[in-house]
């Protein structure tokens, strides 16, 4: 169990790596501009989250996951099916489309998108954080696919997804950049989720 001084000393760590995010591009905040600016020692980024990708990590969890366990948890309290794919899909897009209104939001997505592209997952983070249980809920709506299949729908969606919300901006994390309607979107993605399932080939039998 960490201490409440741990959890203060993270949540500077964590503070200060997203004031820098908002300031530079990603690959100019190092570890050890992150101690320096939460005015700590050169192993603190290191003892509390393991390394850079850890802290990223975390950061990601810390602000976005939420906002779609809120808008998912509904959909998850009753009966599924194919009907119910566009609004699990709205339930991960909106919060996008509201996100890069602003300045930190755009950051977080640039940010999301440059960590977790092209598995669509963060290393280091809960289960509970995306896409996990959207793939789950995409499984139980649509049980004419394969789990095979729903994994790769999945991952194809949330890759256009960070595509579109998260792409590089030509001067920093935070400039104005137009993105599509989030409806397009919605319209997009589910349509790709709920297409009939694949005819794929029978995989080849290996030469004795």
């Amino acid at each position: 169990m960490s201490s409440p001084s741990d959890s203060s000393t993270r949540e500077r760590l964590l503070a200060a790596a997203k004031k820098l995010f908002l300031e530079k591009a990603p690959d100019q905040v190092s570890v050890r501009s992150v101690n320096a600016e939460a005015g700590l020692n050169a192993g603190a980024v290191h003892y509390h989250f393991g390394s850079r990708e850890g802290l990223v990590s975390a950061l990601l969890e810390q602000e976005l996951g939420p906002l779609w366990l809120e808008r998912m948890a509904p959909l998850t309290r009753g009966p599924v099916d194919a009907t119910s794919v566009r609004d699990l899909t709205a339930s991960v897009v909106e919060p996008f489309a509201e996100l890069v209104r602003t300045p930190d939001g755009r950051m977080l997505c640039h940010l999301l998108a440059r960590s977790a592209m092209p598995t669509g997952r963060l290393p280091n983070v809960s289960t509970q954080f995306l896409p996990a249980p959207f793939e789950v809920m995409i499984g139980r709506a649509l049980p004419e696919l394969s789990v095979d299949e729903v994994t790769e729908r999945c991952a194809l969606a949330f890759g256009l997804i960070l595509e579109t919300y998260g792409r590089p901006l030509a001067v920093t994390p935070t400039a104005s950049s137009p993105f599509p309607h989030p409806a397009t979107v919605i319209a997009f993605v589910t349509a790709g989720l709920t297409a009939p399932p694949a005819l794929l080939p029978p995989h080849p039998v290996p030469e004795p």
